[in-house]
């Protein structure tokens, strides 16, 4: 009688997954601003026109809407939008008073480059309510800052301009000797209330944005931010 047949079956051992870099920075970034009292608003990637520029106070001559600049869906109707200020908006509409949310997600901009892509991520936050200043926006910005690069890191605000908020300010981090640009922000242009139903006479408020890879690229110290996108495991699973 022959011995029968030996049957293996495949090994069950698999190398298990992890969070993506990008999302570990972004759901970190969530968890602390949570943490200050911010809600969480998401909104749709494709955005009008109306929400994506002309409520934010962003003419029809300013450059981001151009065709160069800006992918456009439909025609010159809609864009996938360039920034995730268009949640902001909707949340203002709805909410038309004292608020703090945080909108979290894709946006899209024409760039390719060793430190640009035309998808990426942001985070942008607002804060509305009464008597709220520059000295508010500052103290939140430390404390964002402190929380990701060390409570010695040292910063600077320059000031800059957008359309949607005045007075506006870039923010830089020193690193070594170098400054680099991490985030903008500003009190919230009362043209943007106004847009959105909001008394600016009774309320003001803070915006800021900050740009998630740019954020990764920092912390992770990654010099080119399409290795974050080109699936090459070696590089992911530094991250697990």
């Amino acid at each position: 009688m022959s011995k029968p047949k030996e049957i293996f079956l495949p090994s069950l051992d698999r190398e298990i997954g992890a969070v993506h870099p990008i999302n570990q920075v972004k759901f970190e970034l969530v968890k602390l601003l949570t943490s200050f009292g911010f809600e969480v608003a998401e909104g749709p990637e494709i955005e009008s026109e109306e929400y994506n520029f002309d409520m934010l106070n962003i003419p029809a001559t300013h450059p981001a809407r151009e065709m160069h600049d800006t992918f456009y869906v439909d025609g010159m109707k809609n864009v996938l939008r360039t920034h995730t200020s268009p949640v902001q908006v909707r949340c203002m509409l709805e909410k038309q008073g004292p608020m703090a949310f945080v909108s979290p997600g894709k946006v899209y901009r024409k760039d390719d480059d060793a430190t640009h892509l035309p998808m990426f991520h942001q985070i942008e936050g607002i804060f509305i309510d009464e008597n709220v200043s520059f000295a508010h926006l500052k103290d939140l910005i430390y404390k964002i800052c402190h929380s990701l690069f060390g409570e010695e890191a040292k910063l600077r605000f320059r000031p800059s301009y957008f359309p949607f908020t005045e007075p506006s300010a870039e923010v830089d981090v020193l690193f070594g000797d170098k400054w680099l640009e991490i985030l903008g922000c500003g009190v919230v242009n009362p043209k943007v209330l106004e847009n959105c139903k909001i008394d600016s006479k009774k309320y003001s408020g803070l915006a800021f944005g900050l740009g998630i890879e740019r954020i990764a690229m920092l912390k992770y110290e990654v010099s080119d931010i399409r290795d974050f996108y080109k699936s090459n495991l070696d590089f992911l699973r530094q991250f697990k």
